[in-house]
């Protein structure tokens, strides 16, 4: 770049503003959805732990699946076939807002009675690269989370090795308004 070159380009940038940061937590507009209510979760507890972590290799994949919960959920789940109905992404933060930010999602995803998940964590290029570390806590985490049922790897064009699926479980609004359903068609 010659000498003009560079004062015309930072005389034409002058008054230019840098973007604001793109939100970390993003949900998919519902058609069903009822009124959203934010909770509170500065009452709650944050149950999940820190401390000394077991750092995954990164050739092990994120898999966990409850009791209970079906193989052709996990499948579907594996292969992408739900909607992902809310987002996280947590790539480049401190481990400590990490954890707040997905205890939070959680429990505001399930409370909005949402089921398919996916959060965006990054891929490291070592075992004991950042990315690889907040994996390995989410890992940990997810499964200290009663309203998780499963969680694997996302497919490659949603995030590959870098982001996850999680599957919740149904909120009890949900379940009972399953219950009154299929209560109303057996009459």
């Amino acid at each position: 770049m010659k000498p003009d070159d560079k004062s015309l380009f930072l005389d034409a940038m002058e008054d230019v503003q840098p973007l604001k940061r793109a939100a970390d937590v993003n949900w998919q507009p519902n058609r069903n959805a009822r009124v959203r209510q934010i909770v509170d979760t500065t009452q709650l507890d944050n149950i999940l732990t820190l401390g000394f972590l077991d750092v995954l290799p990164l050739a092990e994949p994120l898999a966990f699946q409850r009791d209970g919960v079906q193989q052709g959920v996990i499948e579907k789940l594996r292969h992408g076939k739900y909607p992902r109905q809310a987002s996280l992404n947590v790539l480049r933060q401190p481990i400590e807002q990490c954890r707040q930010m997905l205890f939070s999602f959680i429990k505001q995803a399930h409370h909005d009675g949402l089921r398919n998940l996916i959060i965006i964590h990054g891929k490291g290029r070592e075992d004991k690269s950042h990315p690889n570390i907040v994996r390995s806590y989410l890992a940990r985490w997810l499964p200290e989370l009663d309203e998780v049922q499963a969680f694997c790897v996302a497919l490659p064009h949603h995030g590959g090795d870098g982001a996850c699926y999680v599957a919740l479980q149904k909120s009890e609004a949900a379940k009972r308004e399953n219950w009154e359903r299929h209560a109303k068609r057996s009459r």
